[in-house]
C-alpha cells in the first residue's frame, strides 16, 4: 500500500507520521519526501479496519492537508520510466558502478551476448567492452564525458561514457558510476547519412526490388509533373493512393493541397456537394459550402474508386475536364477549376464501358496518362524487403526492438497469395508484432485467412456453355498478359501458340494497345 500525504513545511511533521505507523505496528518499506510538500509512504497492505483508523489519525496531525492512496511512489515511476527508455533503445547500453561492475543493461546487450540479465549483472565491464580503461577514467581527478573506440562482441563500436553523480550533504557531486552507450559503425553511418540528406525523392520510400514495381515507379516519375489527369489501376491494397500522393509531391503543384474523395462510400447527393460545393441556402447550408474542387485549387484532387461514381456525376466531371470550370450545386455562377485530377480504380473500366456502366467519353478523357500498380503476387522479390520495412516501422510505434523473421515465416510470406496485397501484409505483421513475446516472428505468429488453391476459375453454378466460359477465361488471360507481352510474337512464344493463332484471338477479343494499357 502506498500513501500520498500533502502537508505544510513544519519541523517534526514526518516524525509525527512515523510515530502513528509504529503504534499500528506497520513495517515501513520506503519513504520519499518531495520539496513540493508531499510525503510518500510504502508499506504492506493492512486490514480494512486498521486502514479506517489510520487515515483519520494522520489527517488530525497539525500541518497535514490531505491523505490519499497512490498507485506508485515517485521513485518507482521514475525507475520504470528509465527502464522503459533503456529497454527500447536499439543500441547496447550498460550502467556500471564505481568498481566498474555492470549494474544494469538493456535488451540490445542481452541479445548481442545471448545471456540473461542475471548472468551479466556484476560482470567487470572490461571483460565485455575492450579498448578503454573504465577504472582509470573513474579514478581520475576530473571525470568528464568521454568518447572512445572500443570492441564489443568482436566488432568495432563508438562508446559514449557518461558519469553518474549524486549530490552530498553540501550539494557537491559525488561519482556513483557511469552509463556506457555503444553505437556500431553501421548505425553511425545511417545517422550521418540521415543528418546530411538534403532532399528526399517522393518515390524513394517505394520498395522496387521487383521488375514490375520498378516499371510502375519509373512510369510514375515520367508523368508526375505533367498536368493531364492520371488513371491508376490496381487491386485493393496495392498502394494506389500512395503513388498518387508521390506523383503530387513530385509535381509543380506540390505546394498545393492533396485532397481525396472516395466515390464508393458516399451517396450521390453527398458526393456531389463534397465535390462541387453548394450555394448559400442549398442543402440546409445557410452559408454555402466550398467543395473539394475549390479547396484543392493549385493542387491535386484524388478520386478514389472512380468506377463507383454515378453516371450523373460522371457527366459533370467530364464537363470539368473539358471546360476547366464547374458550378456549385444551386448556383449559376461558374467557378474556375485549377486542379489536377488523379483517379484510382480496382475495376476494368474498359469492360464497364462495353457494358454501358461507365461513360466512354470520360474513360478516354481520364485514360491519357495511366499507371498499373502490380499486385503483391506479381512482385515476389519485394515481399521480404517490404516485410522488414514494416517490422522496423511497427517496432518503432510499439516501442520495442525490431524482431527477426524466421526462415519458415519468410518462406510462408513469399508463398502466400496475399489477396489483400501490401495492406494485408502490413496489418498481419503489425498484429504479429503486437502479440509477440520473443524476438523472432514465426510462421504461426502471422495470422491470415487460409487461401489454399482450391478455388476454380469457373463457378460451378455458371450459366452458359463450356465454350462461352472458356472464351471468358481466355480473354481475361490474354488481357492480363498483353501489357507484359505487347507483340503477337512475344505473346505467342509465351503461350506456345503460333503467331497467327494469337493474332486472330487478339482481334476476336478486341485486345490491342488502344484498349489495354501497355
Amino acid at each position: 500500500m502506498r500513501l500520498e500525504i500533502s502537508c505544510q513545511d513544519r519541523l517534526g511533521i514526518t516524525q509525527d507520521v512515523l510515530d502513528i505507523l509504529v503504534t499500528h505496528e506497520i513495517d515501513l518499506r520506503g519513504i520519499e519526501i518531495e520539496q513540493s510538500g508531499k510525503i510518500f509512504l510504502n508499506f504492506p497492505n493492512i486490514e480494512f479496519a486498521d486502514f479506517q483508523h489510520l487515515m483519520p489519525q494522520i489527517r488530525r496531525i497539525d500541518g497535514i492537508d490531505d491523505v490519499k492512496t497512490t498507485p506508485f511512489m515517485p521513485g518507482e515511476r521514475e525507475k520504470n520510466q528509465l527502464s522503459a527508455v533503456l529497454r527500447t533503445l536499439p543500441d547496447p547500453v550498460f550502467s556500471i558502478d564505481t568498481r566498474g561492475q555492470v549494474v544494469m543493461c538493456n535488451e540490445a546487450v542481452l541479445s548481442d551476448l545471448n545471456l540473461s540479465a542475471a548472468q551479466i549483472k556484476g560482470t567487470e565491464i572490461g571483460e565485455l567492452v575492450k579498448g578503454f580503461n573504465f577504472i582509470r577514467w573513474m579514478e581520475g581527478k576530473e571525470t568528464k564525458h568521454q568518447s572512445a573506440k572500443v570492441k564489443f562482441v568482436q566488432e568495432d563500436f563508438l562508446a559514449d561514457i557518461l558519469p553518474i553523480t549524486v549530490p552530498d550533504d553540501e550539494n557537491t557531486p559525488i561519482l556513483a558510476g557511469a552509463v556506457v552507450m555503444l553505437k556500431s559503425e553501421i548505425r553511425l553511418g545511417q545517422q550521418f547519412t540521415a543528418f546530411h540528406q538534403i532532399e528526399t525523392d517522393s518515390f524513394d520510400h517505394f520498395v522496387t526490388d521487383s521488375a514490375a514495381m520498378r516499371k510502375a515507379v519509373n512510369e510514375a516519375k515520367q508523368i508526375a509533373d505533367l498536368d493531364a489527369p492520371i488513371l491508376i489501376f490496381g487491386e485493393t491494397g496495392t498502394g494506389k493512393e500512395m503513388i498518387a500522393k508521390a506523383c503530387h509531391q513530385a509535381s509543380r503543384r506540390s505546394e498545393g493541397e492533396f485532397l481525396a474523395l472516395s466515390c464508393a462510400s458516399l451517396p450521390d447527393d453527398v458526393a456531389e456537394t463534397e465535390l462541387f460545393g453548394c450555394a448559400p441556402g442549398a442543402y440546409n447550408q445557410p452559408n454555402g459550402k466550398v467543395g473539394l474542387l475549390e479547396q484543392a485549387r493549385g493542387g491535386t484532387l484524388l478520386l478514389d474508386e472512380i468506377a463507383d461514381m454515378s453516371q450523373q456525376l460522371q457527366g459533370k466531371l467530364l464537363r470539368v475536364l473539358e471546360n476547366a470550370e464547374f458550378r456549385r450545386v444551386g448556383d449559376d455562377k461558374p467557378v474556375t477549376a485549377d486542379v489536377r485530377i488523379i483517379c484510382t480504380t480496382c475495376q476494368d473500366l474498359g469492360a464497364l464501358v462495353e457494358e454501358g456502366r461507365f461513360r466512354k467519353e470520360l474513360y478516354y478523357r481520364l485514360n491519357v496518362l495511366s499507371l498499373v500498380m502490380p499486385s503483391l503476387k506479381e512482385r515476389r522479390a519485394d515481399i521480404i524487403p517490404l516485410a522488414e520495412l514494416f517490422i522496423m516501422q511497427h517496432s518503432g510505434k510499439l516501442g520495442r526492438r525490431p524482431a527477426k523473421l524466421s526462415k519458415s515465416c519468410a518462406d510462408f510470406l513469399q508463398q502466400y497469395p496475399w489477396p489483400g496485397n501490401v495492406r494485408q501484409m502490413q496489418n498481419a505483421l503489425y498484429r504479429a508484432l503486437s502479440l509477440l513475446d520473443g524476438n523472432e516472428i514465426s510462421k504461426e505468429d502471422v495470422q491470415v485467412p487460409n487461401c489454399a488453391p482450391t478455388a476454380t476459375y469457373i463457378d460451378e453454378n455458371f450459366e452458359g456453355t463450356l465454350d462461352e466460359e472458356v472464351k471468358k477465361f481466355e480473354k481475361d488471360l490474354l488481357k492480363r498478359l498483353y501489357p507484359s507481352y505487347p507483340s503477337t510474337r512475344q505473346l505467342a512464344k509465351k503461350l506456345g501458340l503460333s503467331h497467327t493463332a494469337i493474332a486472330n484471338k487478339l482481334r476476336e477479343y478486341g485486345i490491342n494497345k488502344g484498349t489495354v494499357k501497355v
